[in-house]
């Protein structure tokens, strides 16, 4: 077969015509060149890339239709019987078709040391019959001036200014820019950083298969990115959008080693910019340098050092043997323009295959040769070293030798080994280079025994390979959300924005994050640019929501709002406030918590119903004490001690007003009875106001009042007593609605029964604790004994000997339960007998069974006749079969050998007085110099509540017991024992009055009215 590319003959020359079409880039030279080939009847366009090869031919299919436009590169071939058109890479041109138009573009890579032998050849041979063009810079002039004798030479000039902005960091980078570098590495790094301050960019690499690059360019093209990180690829034709080209880097690798960028190619590659009639600018980003003046100026000027020297291999082979057909190829020029090319990857292949002794005897003959020549031509897409390369030509060799085809069944394995979507970037960009290897080899006519089977298979997987790749250089280096609303700004349409149930916001169908109540709150995975993008287009595609979520709530009932311990205002479980310290304790401000895009109306909207919710809140919880402070009927001492109590939110230690008390008439004592104050010994306050919903809310006022950075939370409701906490600021206990004393805290209704109990005993003589005192605080004994020298007694400590109970009969049981209950102190008669709040208050909840210590534990630990005391009467018939399990008790201990008796513990208390309150105050708890015995804390121990109780209740049925004597009654279960190891007891008996009627209870007035008309 006659070679296309043979000189031109004389009668060839004179009739064709040939130009040098010169000049910078986005002169039209290309679009030209196309124009003139659809003017004849055939032509062939050799191309630089094939990326470059596929938009070509995209145009002229679109002029023309795919039935008379061929592409051919090397892993791709479209061929139609009636070809007309042939696009091609300039290295894969067709031989031999004498067709009308030829034409080479980017003429000036004749310089290149790796292709440039190749496109040296072409303009050497290759001619059109009617018409010859040749694109390139204007640097080519000269040597084409000297080589092609009689070409003429036609000068594009530049449709657009360049101008350099210097060096940028990615965040200042303009839309519509390429960002360009000379190694994967780089380009994923550059890809990286834009994605995370940019929203993602797109990416363009010379070593992707024409589809993933279509793929890419199509995401910059349309919008959805506005950045481009490119290799030196977008240099050689390819026609973008772009306003800004950014060196990364001023270096790259030419297979050699690492050299600079010349200032003509750094032209080529910044003359991307500014396509048509746009100007367009250049500068650097990241690690690179600033440019030299010198070279911004040629660039700009386009005025660079003219090609000398043309890299150029002999095309007449000698394929008579190996050694002949390196010996041809390493001829040296006989032109001073020309400079023999570097050895090839296709010389360094035949070169390792030469040496291989079963390639030598099969390549004996001329055929043989051309055919291992063939074979050496396999382009390594791989990348892999020259010995791996050459032993798989080897193979292939050995097959096209052997049989004239590569067996299918071999060939099928090496496809299926690659034919594999899964892994990241790099195992697809392996896969895709290796698919590059068979996609060539079924491109080869006569290689194969079905080529357009194996063109078709190669292909596919190809095209799998490479929607695969994009998929996850999409997913990598580029953030869809962010592109989309970055699109949607852009071109200032509105955006939709829909909120679910669950708060979840998606603008344009992509999730940007949560709205709490008012406030939007973003996706926390976005960063830097990112990140402002997501909330400007959020946020303006919210104020519609925002807008209609105010009326909801503006409407929505106070049973969908509430506060929280630490002044937060919540609309189900969004904030959408806090409340703020007012003028007065009861008056507290709103802050809003609302978005400045939803608008000024939006925000006095929250406000306003908030602070409705609060108003009532606090005007329905704090009823009584609100009454109390705009009762105009108080005058003198007490108004001014009901707005005193109004200030201290409902509650008033006794201690700190006490001379005010005193000075409070019974009339004055009368009107504040009225409005529910109780008069405690300790505490001064209205019993509603005890319960657990104005609490909370009394120390949430009191935290803000007091400017409080963390507020303290309120007990846990139902409790009796609560470990005392040293940590907490002064004044808590006291709005919690507890008394410390000593370490506990004891609730202030359950302390004035306590104190009920205390006021019948004798203080001066000593007493001990009686069941129900220690029943009503669901303490052990030592835990009481502490909390009695807290309030100021003196606990002494002593031991006796523990008396097991005797039997009692159910009808002694039965008469004790009866006398007991009869014998209950005045105050606690009255207290039951009465409506007082304070009764009403602590029948909310079970007293000793809200306490720390499980009432289950006590119950079981009380002595028997502390349960009879406790039960009602109808429960006595269960009790009927006690005697006989005593008189078996009794029985069995009448048969074991007497033992030591058990020791019990027991306290005796007396009023310290003042003193007992200034050293209890310093923490210093001693009488008479010497050391007082102090409750241990048990912390809801089981054990230790229940010891306690059982102890508690031998010293109450003790007393019981002595009273019982004295009477002449038997003894009850658990009573002291008499004789010597009786407990020495103090007890000042004087005629009980029955009638004493306590003067704070509100019925005061009554009772006295029924006693004088007694």
């Amino acid at each position: 077969m006659t070679a296309a590319f043979s000189a031109p003959s004389a009668s060839m020359s004179a009739q064709a015509r040939v130009t040098a079409v010169l000049g910078p880039t986005n002169t039209g030279k290309t679009h030209y060149a196309i124009d003139r080939m659809l003017g004849y009847r055939s032509g062939v366009i050799g191309l630089p890339l094939r990326l470059l090869a596929r938009e070509v031919y995209d145009k002229i299919v679109a002029a023309r239709g795919p039935s008379v436009v061929a592409l051919v590169t090397g892993e791709e071939r479209i061929v139609p019987p009636r070809t007309q058109y042939w696009v091609c890479t300039v290295e894969a041109m067709p031989e031999g078709m004498g067709c009308d138009f030829l034409a080479i573009d980017e003429i000036q890579l004749c310089a290149d040391p790796e292709r440039g032998h190749v496109f040296t050849d072409r303009l050497l041979r290759a001619r059109g019959q009617k018409e010859t063009l040749f694109l390139g810079a204007e640097t080519m002039r000269g040597v084409i001036a000297e080589l092609v004798p009689g070409a003429s030479f036609l000068k594009r000039e530049r449709m657009s200014q360049l101008g350099y902005t210097g060096s940028r960091k990615i965040s200042r980078m303009p839309a519509r820019s390429a960002v360009v570098g000379f190694s994967v590495d780089n380009i994923y790094a550059m890809a990286e950083l834009i994605r995370r301050q940019k929203g993602g960019a797109a990416v363009v690499m010379g070593a992707l298969s024409p589809r993933t690059r279509n793929a890419q360019v199509e995401l910059y093209q349309n919008g959805d990115v506005d950045y481009l990180v490119a290799t030196d690829a977008i240099g050689m034709g390819l026609n973008l959008d772009v306003k800004h080209v950014a060196f990364s880097s001023l270096t790259k690798f030419d297979g050699r080693g690492m050299r600079m960028l010349a200032p003509n190619e750094l032209a080529q590659i910044a003359g991307r910019a500014g396509r048509g009639m746009s100007d367009g600018t250049f500068g650097v980003t990241g690690e690179a340098s600033p440019l030299d003046e010198e070279v911004i100026e040629a660039i700009t000027e386009h005025r660079f050092t003219p090609i000398r020297k043309l890299q150029w291999r002999n095309h007449k082979l000698n394929f008579g043997g190996i050694t002949s057909l390196i010996d041809s190829l390493e001829r040296p020029p006989a032109h001073e323009r020309l400079l023999r090319a570097r050895d090839a990857d296709d010389i360094l292949a035949l070169k390792n295959m030469a040496s291989d002794a079963e390639v030598s005897a099969r390549a004996s003959d001329p055929a043989s040769v051309r055919l291992l020549w063939d074979v050496c031509r396999i382009p390594d897409f791989r990348g892999i070293s020259h010995s791996e390369h050459a032993s798989l030509l080897m193979r292939i060799f050995g097959f096209l030798h052997e049989s004239g085809q590569v067996p299918d069944d071999w060939l099928a394995t090496q496809v299926k080994r690659i034919d594999r979507v899964d892994g990241d970037i790099d195992a697809l960009s392996k896969r895709l280079a290796f698919i590059r290897t068979w996609t060539y080899v079924a491109q080869r006519k006569d290689w194969l025994r079905d080529e357009s089977h194996w063109r078709g298979e190669t292909r596919g997987v190809e095209d799998r390979l490479s929607d695969a790749l994009h998929a996850r250089l999409t997913q990598r280096f580029v953030d869809r959300r962010t592109s989309v609303l970055l699109r949607r700004l852009k071109q200032k349409e509105a955006l939709l924005a829909e909120v679910s149930e669950t708060g979840e916001v998606t603008v344009e169908g992509e999730f940007v994050g949560r709205l709490e109540g008012f406030r939007f709150r973003q996706d926390k995975e976005a960063s830097g640019q990112e990140a402002k993008t997501l909330r400007q287009a959020s946020l303006q595609a919210l104020v519609p929501h925002f807008n209609l979520r105010a009326d909801r709530f503006y409407n929505a009932p106070d049973t969908e709002i509430d506060f929280t311990e630490q002044g937060g205002l919540m609309w189900g479980d969004q904030a959408v406030g806090k409340l703020a310290k007012g003028d007065e304790p009861l008056k507290p401000q709103i802050v809003a918590f609302v978005d400045d895009e939803a608008g000024p109306d939006v925000a006095q909207k929250v406000q306003r119903r908030l602070q409705h919710f609060i108003d009532r809140k606090i005007a329905a919880l704090f009823e009584p004490l609100l009454n109390l402070g705009r009762d105009e009927a108080l005058s003198g001492l007490a108004r001014g001690f009901a707005f005193r109590l109004v200030e201290a939110l409902g509650i008033l230690p006794r201690g700190e007003v006490a001379d005010d008390v005193k000075a409070l008439d019974q009339e004055a004592r009368g009107a504040l009875r009225k409005h529910g104050v109780r008069f405690g010994q300790y505490t001064i306050f209205q019993p509603l106001l005890l319960k657990p919903a104005p609490t909370r809310l009394r120390l949430v006022l009191w935290s803000l009042a007091r400017d409080l950075q963390e507020f303290p939370e309120a007990p846990p409701p139902g409790l009796v007593t609560v470990v005392a906490q040293k940590s907490l600021p002064q004044g808590y206990y006291a709005m919690a609605g507890y008394r410390a004393a000593g370490e506990r805290a004891i609730r202030i209704d359950m302390l004035e029964r306590l104190a009920d109990m205390l006021r019948p005993e004798d203080s001066r003589a000593g007493f001990e604790a009686k069941a129900d005192m220690l029943s009503i605080t669901g303490m052990t004994l030592e835990q009481f004994a502490d909390l009695m020298q807290g309030l100021g007694y003196k606990a002494e400590k002593g031991e006796r000997a523990k008396v097991k109970p005797e039997a009692a009969t159910p009808e002694a049981a039965k008469a004790d339960t009866t006398e007991a209950e009869s014998e209950k102190p005045d105050t606690e008669q009255a207290e039951e007998g009465s409506t007082d709040p304070v009764a009403e208050a602590g029948a909310e909840t079970d007293p000793v069974a809200a306490t720390e210590t499980p009432v289950s534990d006590a119950d079981a630990a009380k002595p028997e006749a502390e349960v009879a005391q406790a039960e009602p009467a109808a429960e006595a018939p269960a009790e009927a079969e006690a005697p006989a399990e005593t008189s078996d008790a009794i029985a069995d201990a009448t048969s074991v050998p007497a033992e030591e008796p058990e020791a019990e513990t027991f306290f005796t208390f007396t009023w310290g007085g003042r003193a007992a309150r200034q050293n209890r105050d310093r923490g210093n708890r001693r009488n008479d110099g010497k050391p007082q015995a102090r409750g241990q804390k048990t912390g809801g121990d089981k054990s230790a509540g229940q010891g306690g109780d059982r102890q508690g209740g031998d010293k109450a049925s003790g007393d019981r017991g002595r009273d019982n004597r004295s009477k002449g009654k038997p003894r009850k279960p658990g009573g002291k024992p008499q004789g010597g190891n009786k407990a020495k007891v103090f007890e000042s008996a004087p005629p009980k009055k029955k009638d004493r009627i306590d003067p704070d209870n509100p019925f005061a007035a009554a009772l006295m009215g029924l006693k004088d008309k007694s």
